[in-house]
């Protein structure tokens, strides 16, 4: 028996080899083409030499490029909180982001007054952004994983970090959150401080009631009629209304000790156009790089050192890092708005920035830029 399946396994392997040698000399075409043809067409090809690979760098002329042509940048902000963005009594708009509006004005164009403020709601704000109402956003705004991933923005360098706190009357006596179970608490709508209230005051069992607001300028008077217990925005912000409330004589205020979030707050464009996201940037971090120089309004255009690093900052000898700026966009930045401890200082109502986190690396704080080189 073993034999015989000895013998018929190497009658299949005649078999099978014979078939083999004639797929190799036969042609699945149809039309019959000599065997010489088929052998020269299943030849491998002469190797060639591969075209040298180049890179072409092309220049991104998007957003930049429509800015220059309209001679002006247009930056979303707000017209409601004193010490941020505020349209005053001469019907000019001031504040700490309106500045670093002007910053970018001042970098592109050698003129911090060629930006034209376009004031939009929290709840707009992104969608403005993003259908291109403007250029640039200097808004108070909080830099989270979800508006960078969905909202078709991009975040920058972070101009002011803050955390989100409660204020309530002093008279009150309410110092903790659980303080506030029940209470009404004012709060703007569309915003990630709506959000940040809800998650932490349900994490924690207490209950409360939000009455929402669309801006600062209905939901203050709002709070100061009494209509809440409470009001809750970012500390910096809390700190400008206690300032204002307390400065027109009205009732002392007092900001909870507790912050309920992180709120880093900063410069955004849209997403997609690294060449504009570079040159708002930069303009943004001079004002830092400079303050770390120690390079102000008044001393900027007449240094005189050879420190190389700052030569470089200032644009001398030729230095050009290739951000689409002028060479000395950081000195028309600074003489025109100042650095960051000029424009922070410039509002009284954002606070102390000595010994703050928002104050030089090199001090403590957070403020920390990459080398100019």
């Amino acid at each position: 028996m073993q034999k015989s399946v000895q013998r018929l396994l190497a009658l299949l392997g005649v078999v099978l080899a014979f078939s083999l040698i004639a797929a190799s000399c036969g042609n699945d075409d149809s039309d019959g083409a000599a065997p010489e043809a088929t052998e020269a067409a299943t030849q491998a090809p002469e190797p060639t030499e591969a075209p040298e690979a180049t890179v072409e760098l092309v220049q991104d002329d998007g957003t930049l490029q429509n800015v220059m042509d309209r001679g002006h940048v247009l930056c979303g902000s707000r017209d409601d909180v004193p010490g941020f963005a505020l349209l005053n009594e001469n019907a000019e708009y001031e504040g700490f982001d309106i500045d670093m509006c002007r910053v970018v004005a001042a970098a592109v164009f050698g003129d911090a007054d060629a930006v034209e403020i376009v004031p939009v709601t929290s709840a707009e704000r992104f969608t403005a952004l993003a259908s291109g109402q403007f250029d640039v956003m200097n808004r108070n705004t909080t830099w989270t994983a979800t508006r960078d991933g969905t909202e078709g923005a991009n975040f920058l360098f972070t101009t002011y970090y803050d955390g989100q706190g409660l204020m309530v009357p002093a008279s009150t006596g309410f110092t903790t959150l659980d303080d506030l179970a029940e209470a009404n608490i004012c709060v703007s709508t569309g915003t990630t401080t709506e959000l940040n209230l809800t998650a932490v005051f349900a994490a924690r069992g207490i209950l409360f009631n939000p009455v929402t607001f669309e801006g600062f300028d209905t939901l203050v008077p709002a709070y100061e009629q009494g209509q809440c217990e409470a009001m809750t925005a970012d500390s910096s912000v809390l700190g400008v209304f206690k300032f204002e409330i307390e400065g027109n004589n009205g009732p002392d205020q007092h900001i909870m000790a507790e912050l309920i979030s992180k709120e880093p707050l900063g410069t955004v464009v849209r997403d997609g156009d690294t060449q504009w996201a570079q040159v708002v940037n930069w303009a943004t971090m001079a004002t830092v790089q400079a303050w770390e120089f120690g390079l102000d309004s008044s001393n900027i255009g007449s240094y005189s050192g050879t420190d190389p690093n700052i030569l470089n900052f200032l644009g001398r000898d030729g230095f050009d890092p290739g951000l689409g700026l002028p060479s000395d966009f950081a000195v028309n930045v600074v003489e025109q708005v100042g650095n960051y401890e000029e424009i922070f200082n410039r509002y009284p109502q954002l606070g102390v920035l000595d010994g703050s986190v928002n104050d030089l690396w090199s001090n403590g704080g957070l403020m920390y830029v990459p080398p100019y080189r």
